[in-house]
């Protein structure tokens, strides 16, 4: 995969998903600049490549909403990575409009912004939340969106405008629906944490991990290396403005197998507290990824337990969260 030259704008750029993908362009030699508030993203994920690449990696602190930071953030990039979001289901529950307007203006400001400078391509964070609570397994980029909560319906949104964009202006845009990213950097500090770092966490410090429902839910759990390596393959594939693909690993795993295979990695035996379902969660999940094959060349290199281990190792890291 040959990375053009450019100016990469990186939006959330201080989050987990956000700096890993930083970090991958700043080690393939190119220049970064980072757009984030800080209000869920985390200094110290940057901290270190500030460091190390002085030259190569800008810092913005500014919110998408504002347009005039937005218009700076984007003069002379040539390739935008938009991960900044409100990304999570109970918190857009429980208040919708902080969601909208992040994760839906914020998103328009951006392709506004980008049109203007004339992007080469915009890759767009999506979400497999969008297919809601549909029976059908894999989920696959034809189904009908089925949004079940605020959250899902801000990523339709976005990824909508992102097809309208190509569609009406030229604006080369993709969109990855991601399906359960998990690995290093990810903090189960909030109360919307998702759910394997507050396994993982769970599991190293003794505690007793929660689980909403029976714990037979179902998930595609996508180690965030997987993830990078598609988002660097969206930046670069010739031919795919206007697409929309999943991005996950092809497989689905029960919450408590999740949580077993934790517990084995560690040594370690965990009985779970079983706690009423969530509203706005969906029951099974599980990635076709046959379209991000074919239209990217995509292809997970890092398995769950693979991807777990790393991650456990970096919980036992004293600088983890």
């Amino acid at each position: 995969m040959q990375i053009p030259e450019g100016l990469f704008l990186v939006t959330g750029g201080a989050g987990f998903v956000g700096s890993h993908i930083v970090e991958r362009l700043l080690r393939e030699g190119r220049r970064v600049r980072v757009i984030d508030n800080f209000s869920t993203g985390r200094r110290e994920n940057l901290a270190p490549l500030l460091r190390a690449y002085p030259t190569t990696l800008e810092l913005l602190e500014a919110d998408i909403r504002d347009e005039a930071m937005v218009r700076r953030a984007m003069d002379g990039a040539t390739h935008v990575v938009h991960q900044a979001a409100l990304a999570s289901v109970q918190r857009s529950v429980t208040d919708p409009k902080p969601t909208h307007d992040v994760n839906m203006t914020g998103t328009l400001l951006l392709l506004e912004a980008a049109r203007e400078q004339k992007v080469r391509r915009f890759v767009f964070a999506g979400s497999s939340s969008v297919y809601g609570d549909q029976p059908e397994l894999p989920k696959h980029e034809e189904m009908a969106p089925r949004p079940r909560s605020p959250y899902a319906l801000s990523k339709l949104v976005g990824e909508s405008y992102c097809q309208l964009f190509f569609e009406l202006y030229g604006l080369e845009t993709v969109t990855l629906r991601y399906f359960n990213v998990f690995g290093p950097r990810q903090t189960p500090d909030s109360q919307y944490a998702a759910v394997i770092p507050l396994f993982a966490r769970a599991v190293v410090k003794g505690e007793t991990p929660e689980i909403f429902g029976d714990g037979e839910q179902t998930r595609d759990f996508t180690f965030i290396e997987n993830v990078v390596e598609a988002n660097l393959l969206a930046l670069t594939r010739p031919g795919v403005g206007g697409q929309v693909v999943n991005i996950g690993c092809g497989d689905r795993t029960s919450l408590l197998q999740l949580l077993r295979t934790i517990a084995r990695l560690r040594g370690a035996e965990v009985a779970p507290s079983f706690q009423p379902p969530r509203a706005g969660d969906v029951r099974d999940s599980q990635a076709s990824i046959e379209a991000a094959r074919r239209l990217l060349g995509y292809e997970p290199k890092v398995n769950l337990e693979e991807g777990l281990r790393r991650t456990l190792d970096w919980f036992l890291e004293p600088s983890a969260a």
